[in-house]
């Protein structure tokens, strides 16, 4: 009696496979032109016939590959509001009606990417539901970095204060519906045992390791590349930098960029964005990169180790998985600019050697990460049928 049972379930695994499988993507918003958005062009690269689905999608400020016509992507109805770049996050407790309103009962697989909202749709029974998570929730599980982030004045604190709760109940309730998570660090990886109890796998996210080249020839200055947000604690590079008389270049652009300015050494350029070229020649001609904020991952220290460069990050978060002490970078230990004035001012870029830094920050290159992302989806697809098959 076993033996035919098992003849059966094979039939019907036979055309149960990703390659097979009707597939959706979905991600919180398109609004931004970060590294989150880069995961999903990957996935849109992977899985170039599933349709994108969003909350909401401003061409304008995101990555220029989404406008492109052939991509299906479809928004939810606060689309219709048309949120701007600096009006989305108002929104916030409208975004779990606007995931748990999407139709995604045709597909076999869902692959989500998250720092918030999108893991929260709701599948078919027979669907799978992998979920690419960048960070749990902030606003639910780490309410003052995030109010510290976002530059929350008195009122909008306490209106996000007042729906917290409800929050950080459907977050958690969220989080359940994910069949398989996947984590870009182990420091999520952490985070996501920790305020979901779930596990998950850790897939690095990936840089492009193509797009950047090493230099023979470097410049005196330090470098700073990222959004000028005050969580960043880009502060700390310019008070560093304004200490030691240090020049430094700074790209980005953000809310923190008055304040800083005001703190600024008179060696201290702020860049504002600048061309992928531009961009390319700035990491490879620095001294080093500055890091100076805690990060669930971040990428900016491998794109200049794929430069050529070193990295000189904060003892915290992501950079703990990305730089290599006396290898590929320094470390400073207080939040302090003290603390990273002393290793600037003792850094010795020749102590780093170039090939050695490429070859680690093609460690986490996009190809890497999409045969290891798909070899994970196929063994746990593989086994998310059998399941349904036997029982």
């Amino acid at each position: 009696m076993f033996m035919p049972r098992l003849a059966t379930v094979g039939q019907m695994l036979e055309n149960k496979t990703i390659e097979n499988a009707k597939i959706a993507l979905v991600h919180d918003y398109l609004i931004d032109n970060g590294g989150a958005e880069r995961v999903v062009e990957i996935f849109q690269q992977l899985f170039p016939q599933a349709p994108l689905y969003t909350s909401v999608f401003n061409p304008a400020t995101t990555l220029a590959s989404f406008s492109d016509p052939n991509k299906d992507i479809r928004t939810s109805f606060l689309q219709k509001l048309r949120p701007t770049k600096r009006r989305y996050k108002l929104l916030l407790p409208f975004y779990p009606y606007a995931f748990e309103s999407f139709d995604l009962t045709a597909y076999d697989l869902v692959l989500s990417s998250t720092t918030g909202f999108a893991k929260g749709v709701i599948t078919g029974e027979n669907c799978c539901h992998f979920c690419f998570i960048h960070t749990p929730a902030r606003f639910a599980w780490r309410y003052p970095d995030y109010v510290a982030q976002e530059d929350f004045g008195a009122v909008k604190k306490l209106v996000l204060g007042a729906i917290l709760p409800f929050l950080r109940s459907w977050d958690y309730t969220a989080a359940q519906r994910v069949d398989y998570f996947i984590a870009n660090s182990h420091t999520t990886r952490r985070r996501v045992e920790k305020f979901y109890r779930r596990e998950a796998h850790v897939i690095h996210s990936p840089i492009d390791a193509s797009l950047f080249e090493p230099s023979n020839m470097q410049a005196d200055y330090f470098l700073v590349v990222s959004r000028l947000a005050p969580y960043k604690r880009i502060d700390l590079a310019v008070q560093a930098a304004a200490r030691l008389n240090k020049p430094l270049k700074i790209v980005g652009t953000g809310s923190d960029e008055a304040r800083l300015r005001k703190i600024a050494g008179p060696r201290t350029e702020f860049l504002g964005r600048v061309s992928d070229a531009e961009l390319r020649s700035l990491y490879s001609h620095c001294q080093a990169l500055i890091f100076p904020g805690e990060e669930d991952f971040g990428l900016t220290p491998l794109e200049a180790m794929a430069s050529g460069r070193p990295v000189i990050a904060y003892r915290a978060g992501g950079a703990l998985e990305t730089v290599i002490e006396g290898q590929t970078g320094l470390f400073f230990d207080s939040q302090e600019p003290e603390s990273l004035a002393q290793v600037m001012r003792d850094f010795d870029p020749y102590k780093f050697h170039t090939n050695e830094l490429r070859e680690w920050a093609e460690e986490f290159d996009k190809t890497r990460f999409e045969r290891k992302l798909l070899d994970f989806m196929a063994a746990k697809y593989s086994e998310f049928q059998v399941k349904l098959a036997v029982f």
